[in-house]
């Protein structure tokens, strides 16, 4: 089980901490990999030698880089009903594409387009039909270019209010008739709408890559995420373990938490630390 931690633990959402840095953290962690993000960790403009660099430091650390993620799906959508929005989020994606070609990771986590988004009033609120047809048309550009750079296109189950079931999540995926056009699957992004461990069996190989996240059911709210304990919560990560041997997963596991958060009672140094260990013993070592 390649058991791995995203950046946003280690270093926050400001870029502050090096790639550099999470990844001797990472190894002396004992894990197998870390999940890098492109706009704050790396920047969208960092060069293929510069990508290179950090492969080759990973590799001599025994770090695999098998994934990046990225926040900016949220304010510069796929599923934008703006046009100049769209073309601004398919050309970032394009390049969010090559530097994971550059640096060897297999797969990117994609926000797909958002009917609303509860946590930013401002954003515009969509109908669902609008995105559907504007994320699709802007999956199938950019899908030829994962093809012939051979990099997974996954598409995050989140909070954006649309493809609510792992049914939909497997008719909207099944259209682009892709093997690089997957899913990113989110244990906790998915406690609100199912439970979690029903994913795999529906979605099979189209899942790409996993987010393990906890989740505290109470009464749906964003503060269900929030805490400093992976394991306490609504997830049944044993469950979600099994379904995904099932269907014959040999992907990543990612750790992402949020920090900062109102109820996390540790610094994020310390929330890495403890996330990792967490990490480790639900993986049995």
């Amino acid at each position: 089980m390649y058991k791995a931690l995203n950046y946003w633990v280690f270093g926050g959402f400001d870029g502050s901490r090096t790639p550099f840095e999470f990844i001797d953290w990472a190894a002396a962690a004992g894990l197998d990999g870390v999940e890098l993000t492109v706009g704050d960790c790396l920047k969208p403009d960092i060069t293929e030698r510069e990508c290179r660099a950090v492969a080759e430091y990973a590799r001599k650390k025994g770090i695999g880089l098998r994934t990046l993620a990225s926040v900016t799906g949220w304010s510069c959508a796929l599923g934008a009903s703006d046009k100049t929005e769209r073309q601004a989020a398919i050309a970032f994606t394009r390049r969010y594409l090559q530097i994971a070609a550059w640096i060897g990771a297999e797969t990117v986590l994609v926000v797909p387009g958002a009917t609303r988004i509860p946590w930013e009033p401002a954003r515009p609120v969509l109908g669902y039909r609008q995105v559907w047809e504007a994320t699709t048309a802007a999956v199938r550009e950019l899908a030829p270019f994962a093809e012939e750079i051979g990099v997974n296109l996954a598409l995050e189950n989140v909070w954006n209010r649309f493809l609510l079931s792992p049914m939909e999540w497997r008719c909207f995926l099944d259209q682009f008739d892709s093997e690089r056009v997957g899913m990113y699957f989110d244990t906790g992004n998915a406690c609100i709408y199912a439970r979690p461990q029903d994913y795999p069996e529906i979605l099979g190989g189209r899942i790409k890559a996993v987010h393990l996240k906890t989740f505290t059911e109470t009464d749906g709210g964003m503060h269900g995420f929030f805490g400093d304990d992976l394991t306490a919560g609504s997830v049944d990560f044993p469950a979600v373990f099994q379904a995904m041997d099932k269907i014959g997963y040999t992907g990543p596991y990612t750790v992402e938490m949020i920090p900062n958060c109102p109820g996390a009672s540790v610094p994020d140094v310390e929330l890495s630390q403890r996330t990792a260990q967490a990490l480790l013993r639900l993986a049995g070592g």
